[in-house]
């Protein structure tokens, strides 16, 4: 699949969602379900959450994600690769895919806090606005993700914490996993959001999230890669799944440091987004495959590719 510069080519969905809204749960309910998780393989999971919370910039970009159409074309390249395991997304965009029939035998992991929009006077207070675990569980999706960020100078931190720990509960009596990303973040002085991204901040924020709920029993974290990332792992014994953002370095630089950190016990794979789905060199396919060979997995699902040194 190319990108489709047609600005019609999904007038199709707004007819659908019009005329027969329960297509939806009919396309959900009809779903071919991901054979499984198993250790030794780890997963790769496309995000596609962020516009939810207002975050629509890819590098210098303030709005690269902003073009629904767009982005719908370059997830479905990204999940044509069978080596991707499914998808990470708000209900919009999880709706799309399952009416484009771009979900079969996919893992599926719906975004659930959204409410902490990007630079909202009280962003850490991270609202639960997005997929609730019923909602997930009538879907038949395997997980729900969260978004923790943990702020000690702002009191709406026992809020997010509290809210984490009930999602953890009802996802966990619905046996279905909970993605948990934590940050230990600061609000710096012009009001902005900062995630530290140090060592002992992620080894903190991660004693943190792995303790919230009544049960770790369906528990993942979702983890950024930074320095001393053996030190970070040696942090949790849950399975782990490695968070791309929106780098800064070069692509072969991040790809090499995903290839360090995968190689670690404990991580389960990746769960990225904008790096994937917007790369530098617009090569949607290129970077997925790139990133596909970096990962445990079977050898037929494997595409070769260089990752420079």
């Amino acid at each position: 699949m190319s990108f489709n510069d047609d600005p019609r080519r999904y007038e199709h969905l707004s007819a659908i969602r019009l005329e027969d809204p329960d297509a939806v749960a009919r396309a959900a309910a009809a779903r071919r379900r991901h054979p499984g998780l198993k250790y030794g393989t780890q997963n790769f999971i496309v995000a596609a959450d962020h516009p939810a919370r207002g975050a629509l910039s890819v590098g210098s970009d303030p709005v690269a994600m902003a073009d629904r159409r767009e982005l719908l074309d370059r997830l479905q390249i990204a999940l044509a690769n069978p080596a991707v395991d499914g998808v990470l997304a708000s209900p919009d965009i999880m709706d799309d895919l399952l009416l484009l029939g771009a979900l079969e035998g996919k893992l599926v992991f719906g975004s659930m806090n959204r409410g902490g929009l990007a630079g909202l006077v009280n962003e850490i207070d991270d609202r639960f606005t997005g997929h609730t675990a019923a909602a997930l569980d009538a879907l038949g999706a395997d997980g729900g993700k969260m978004l923790t960020r943990i702020c000690l100078g702002d009191p709406d931190t026992a809020n997010i914490l509290e809210a984490t720990a009930k999602a953890v509960d009802s996802l966990a009596a619905r046996k279905l996993i909970a993605m948990v990303e934590p940050f230990l973040s600061v609000r710096e002085a012009n009001g902005r959001v900062r995630n530290d991204l140090s060592p002992d901040a992620v080894i903190k924020s991660i004693a943190i999230a792995e303790g919230l709920g009544s049960t770790s029993a369906y528990t993942w974290m979702k983890l950024p890669v930074v320095d001393e990332m053996e030190r970070v792992m040696a942090a949790t014994t849950l399975p782990t799944v490695l968070l791309g953002g929106d780098p800064d370095a070069g692509q072969d630089e991040v790809f090499a440091s995903w290839q360090a950190a995968l190689a670690l016990p404990g991580v389960q794979g990746l769960t990225v987004g904008r790096t994937l789905l917007y790369p530098a060199d617009g090569d949607v396919a290129g970077a997925v495959a790139t990133a596909a060979s970096l990962l445990k997995t079977p050898e037929l699902l494997k595409t070769p590719a260089k990752v420079s040194e």
